[in-house]
């Protein structure tokens, strides 16, 4: 019987963890309330943060309580353009700009969006990696969903009550720039897990791992692996429907209309 291998392993939690003890907070939403639905709520940005762990920079927003003397605070993820000072509005009559925050629904088609709830009042899911955005392809009206472009390509169908910020997320561009030595990419990985450095399974003994051993550092069977395959099998292209280079023009699922 082999060793039980690194993928199994990291299911274990201990050395696996994530590094979140420096993170600034969950980057969400207001929780959606009668302000945003029927009207429009002013914030201010206090200040954009770094995030560690994280390529996007956050927006540290505070908006004045619609119902008690208090404030609220609200983390967010910052759109391209943002700066410390700017009022930035947040619900269904709020005006087209970026940094507002209003329903899909209220947006006219080809708007280019980010931080997108996929299902109303889960305070934001898609679209939130540095660069990244979504564009509001089509509308339905009579059944109030809105037909959106995610930043794989592919298209999804969501109410029209969703809530999305305007403009792309700041920090675009990120991974373009070169690693060069070895010590930046030991600190980009330090802030999010223990993920680097990574040892191939072919440069392993055959007991660590299924594509271990051998004269020469090769897999000797097919990489491809099965879905029902037990854990201690399962490394390499796992229930691949194709394997190889693509080659072609690339179609995308869903994208004849």
């Amino acid at each position: 019987m082999g060793r039980v291998i690194r993928s199994q392993r990291k299911g274990r939690g201990s050395v696996f963890k994530s590094h979140n003890t420096h993170r600034k907070g969950a980057a969400k939403y207001r929780v959606l309330d009668a302000a945003e639905r029927h009207h429009y709520i002013k914030g201010v940005v206090k200040e954009i943060i770094h995030d560690p762990g994280r390529g996007a920079p956050l927006a540290k927003v505070v908006y004045r309580d619609p119902v008690r003397y208090k404030q609220q605070k609200v983390l967010t993820i910052a759109p391209e353009g943002v700066y410390s000072g700017q009022f930035v509005y947040s619900g269904k009559k709020a005006v087209l700009s970026v940094g507002n925050t209003l329903p899909l629904g209220e947006m006219p088609e080809g708007t280019i969006v980010c931080n997108v709830e996929s299902k109303a009042g889960d305070r934001g899911t898609l679209a939130r990696c540095s660069g990244d955005y979504v564009i509001v392809v089509a509308h339905n009206t009579d059944s109030g969903i809105t037909r959106i472009k995610l930043p794989s390509g592919s298209k999804k169908v969501v109410s029209s009550a969703c809530r999305a910020t305007v403009g792309q997320v700041a920090g675009g561009g990120r991974t373009e720039k070169p690693m060069l030595k070895a010590g930046r990419a030991y600190w980009a990985a330090k802030a999010k897990r223990n993920s680097w450095p990574k040892v191939r399974g072919v440069a392993m003994n055959p007991v660590e791992h299924p594509h271990g051993g051998g004269n020469h550092q090769h897999i000797g069977h097919a990489s491809t692996v099965s879905r029902w395959a037990p854990p201690g099998q399962k490394v390499g292209l796992i229930a691949a429907r194709r394997t190889g280079r693509l080659r072609g023009t690339s179609v995308v699922k869903g994208d004849k209309e």
